[in-house]
């Protein structure tokens, strides 16, 4: 490949695997130069009302190598559903997104769906009057799809993650960390490292230098 080089990169458009949705549900594309801040403003605002408010007053700045979200169109009546859906690295960026909606917008019900999608890159040679033809080459990436539903889901489907409380795991990490990580362990309370002698020390079969001097003089 030293004598060709890319020429640009197709993404093979991916069905959506939920079907029977409603029409106005979003379906939020996360890329890997999206910011997170943008994308939870834009889920939460078509969730929540609340959201909706503070998204009206700022509304962020469209950023480099991402494709965020059509800005929201006043007098839409909010969703039960939103749909994340990410390929090759912003998989991870997409699950955090759902995992913060979550937490902000309670009793929310998840379906995970992965599957593989096809990009197609299309490369050029270096030089046209070499006589190289163009290659087209085909690649799998992994795409996963994320629903997010304030109304119940199908929990017999693979990937159903059913609602749940938070604030428990939040608050035994917060009380691991104050308490040095360890059970039973005080605050700030440090291990010491070898055996239980507790470091050096004279030993009961040692003697100074005076004491020395002093038993060779009564002998």
């Amino acid at each position: 490949m030293e004598n060709y080089s890319k020429a640009r990169t197709v993404e093979q458009p991916c069905v959506c695997p939920f079907p029977d949705l409603a029409p106005d549900t979003p379906e939020i594309h996360v890329k890997d130069g999206s910011k997170i801040r943008n994308l939870l403003r834009y889920a939460l605002s078509r969730m929540e009302a609340k959201a909706r408010a503070a998204d009206e007053k700022v509304r962020p700045q469209p950023e480099e190598g991402g494709v965020e979200a059509p800005p929201e169109a006043p007098g839409r009546p909010l969703c039960r559903q939103v749909i994340l859906t990410a390929s090759g690295k912003g998989v991870s960026k997409a699950i955090t997104c759902a995992e913060i909606v979550k937490r902000r917008v309670k009793g929310l019900h998840q379906l995970t769906q992965l599957l593989y999608g096809t990009v197609e890159e299309v490369w050029e040679p270096l030089e046209p009057t070499a006589g190289l033809d163009s290659l087209t080459v085909s690649r799998n990436l992994p795409v996963i799809w994320i629903l997010l539903s304030k109304d119940p889901l199908d929990s017999n489907q693979p990937g159903y993650q059913a609602p749940g409380r938070y604030d428990a795991l939040w608050a035994q990490a917060a009380n691991r960390e104050e308490g040095g990580g360890l059970s039973g362990q005080r605050p700030g309370h440090k291990r010491k490292r070898g055996g239980g002698g507790g470091g050096r020390g004279k030993g009961s079969g040692r003697q100074s230098g005076r004491s020395r001097e002093a038993a060779k003089g009564q002998s």
